[in-house]
């Protein structure tokens, strides 16, 4: 049975990726908005304000979460790259997934958004050295974070949740 909070399974890091997961993992991001517009045009009628599981966020609050999310680990990146360890700022995502503007902005306008972000991020990740990839950032409830962990992190980020999307899709 799919373990429909994390259908794609629980992201892990175990060790510095090489040169050739990593590009497959900027490939991943590269990839993810094309993706979430795909799983968001599968959806079934009604399905935009459809939770992917009981208590789960609507396809709606994922599709706005992804670009607020990544458009946050793009800056920590620049931040990692700019500065020497710098502290970056958590934020509660669920509260912002309840803001007015998750029901008033059309998803179209995140997914715009999504692709903008996307072509400027793996542009970016594409300049990088293999030893920036040791490069960090201190998060206050995670603690010191590499940019080739966060590399990881975002690359499963998207396909988890377009794999909530695609639930939607067969449960409805």
């Amino acid at each position: 049975m799919t373990n429909l909070q994390f259908p794609v399974g629980r992201f892990t890091y175990e060790r510095p990726y090489s040169e050739a997961e990593r590009e497959e993992l900027i490939l991943q991001i590269e990839e993810a908005p094309a993706q979430l517009r795909r799983a968001f045009q599968e959806l079934p009628p009604g399905g935009l304000d459809m939770p992917y599981r009981l208590g789960g966020w609507t396809a709606r609050q994922v599709i706005h979460h992804v670009p607020e999310s990544h458009m946050h680990s793009y800056i920590r990146f620049k931040f990692a790259m700019t500065e020497a360890e710098p502290t970056v700022k958590p934020y509660d995502e669920a509260v912002w997934a309840l803001q007015p503007d998750v029901v008033t902005t059309p998803p179209e306008v995140s997914l715009a958004l999504l692709d903008a972000l996307h072509l400027r991020w793996v542009a970016f990740l594409r300049t990088l050295k293999p030893d920036d990839w040791n490069r960090t950032f201190r998060h206050p409830e995670i603690g010191l974070v590499t940019l080739d962990r966060n590399l990881g992190l975002y690359a499963w980020h998207g396909r988890h949740h377009v794999a909530h999307l695609r639930l939607i899709g067969q449960v409805a």
